[in-house]
């Protein structure tokens, strides 16, 4: 048997959602963008939601909102996509790398606050696999030195920390819509926030710093004149991918309960097995299951990560690696002192695998990925 690490979950409802709107004959931004975002906002709880192309774009445009400039400094996890690194170079500015926690895998506020410097002017906190990172220790220092905060919620939708869902906890916060995602678009993401200024913004710059609502001037409602406010970006959804969106917004909740269900069976599964350290999620969050994290017992096994992911392949089992490091990769080593100044997220890089975890695993799938853990557990044992 083959287990993919990842399969989209995709029915007849979004096939009718793209069919529709490539018959509507509006292929690009328009009334099926709108309606995404109302009820995207509405899902979440927060008065704006706009849609954007990546996830990348909408921490583009976060930073852009913020102003930063070259020199600036933005703090950013160490265990994360470059993208959440990247935006931070668009301006010239320096992403400072931080360690993580151990058992999380999420920013560790001590390291972030450890950190600062009066140059920084921002921090981006990863909510690493769905679990949302400890926003009110975050906040709090952010808060004292006045940073803003701009959340990375690429994993996180929907998940909570202390009964919020995430994408109110701060003013921008930026979601992915990646086909791997938990809303699953093809491309796309997503910018929330409770400020009309951020939000004016967001709608000028995400179509080339056009007047707000620029894209009806193709309709019955607009005109062909428009104003030029800004140096904007191309950074638009399409009325397509929105249809798809909104098809997945409406079993959002019915895919978390199936990832849930996947995650419980492994917990269970393997709770008892010492070659395998449990991954901690902490008692006030509830995460979405973006990932479900297998840390291997080093000490306990005669084996490395990289040789248990090679034998789990060839037992058909297909798994991943979030992440590397970004201090490891050859242009953002620049922006760190050494492998040495993250003790904990290089215990996690050496330890970490992804097992799949998606909506639509059959029964004999989940089966077979923790009959091929355990079997592995026996083959490597010391």
């Amino acid at each position: 048997m083959i287990v993919p690490f990842h399969r989209p979950y995709m029915t007849e409802d979004e096939v009718a959602g793209a069919a529709e709107a490539i018959r509507n004959g509006w292929l690009t931004m328009g009334m099926k963008t709108v309606e995404f975002e109302k009820q995207f906002a509405a899902y979440i709880g927060t008065p704006h939601a706009l849609a954007v192309n990546s996830c990348t774009a909408a921490l583009h445009l976060a930073v852009h909102l913020l102003g930063i400039k070259e020199g600036d400094e933005v703090i950013v996890p160490s265990i994360t996509f470059a993208a959440t690194a990247e935006v931070v170079r668009y301006y010239g500015a320096v992403p400072v790398i931080a360690d993580v926690e151990r058992d999380t895998h999420l920013l560790d506020p001590a390291d972030f606050e450890k950190r600062i410097t009066p140059r920084t002017k921002a921090v981006i906190p990863v909510h690493y696999g769905g679990q949302p990172c400890d926003m009110d220790a975050i906040r709090a220092i952010a808060d004292a030195h006045s940073i803003a905060v701009i959340e990375d919620a690429a994993h996180s939708l929907p998940s909570k920390y202390k009964g919020k869902l995430v994408g109110t906890l701060s003013d921008l916060t930026a979601f992915s819509f990646y086909a791997t995602k938990t809303l699953a678009t093809g491309e796309g993401g997503m910018v929330t926030t409770s400020r009309d200024e951020y939000a004016d913004k967001i709608r000028t710059m995400r179509l080339h710093g056009i007047s707000r609502d620029a894209w009806k001037r193709f309709t019955n409602e607009g005109t062909w004149r428009y104003d030029v406010l800004d140096a904007g970006f191309k950074y638009n959804i399409t009325d397509v991918a929105s249809a798809i969106g909104l098809a997945q917004l409406a079993k959002l909740d019915m895919m978390n309960d199936m990832r849930r269900v996947i995650a419980d069976r492994y917990n269970a599964a393997f709770a008892s097995i010492e070659h395998i350290i449990p991954y901690v999620i902490r008692a006030d969050r509830e995460t979405c299951h973006h990932l479900y994290p297998l840390r291997l017992n080093l000490d306990a096994l005669s084996c490395t990560r990289d040789e248990f992911y090679d034998e789990l392949k060839n037992l058909g089992v297909h798994t991943s690696v979030h992440y590397t490091p970004l201090y490891r990769f050859t242009y953002y080593s620049q922006f760190a002192s050494g492998a040495a100044d993250y003790p904990n997220s290089e215990w996690v890089f050496d330890r970490m695998l992804s097992l799949p975890v998606f909506p639509g695993m059959t029964d004999a799938e989940v089966d077979h990925v923790i009959e091929s853990v355990r079997t592995l557990c026996r083959r490597f044992a010391r």
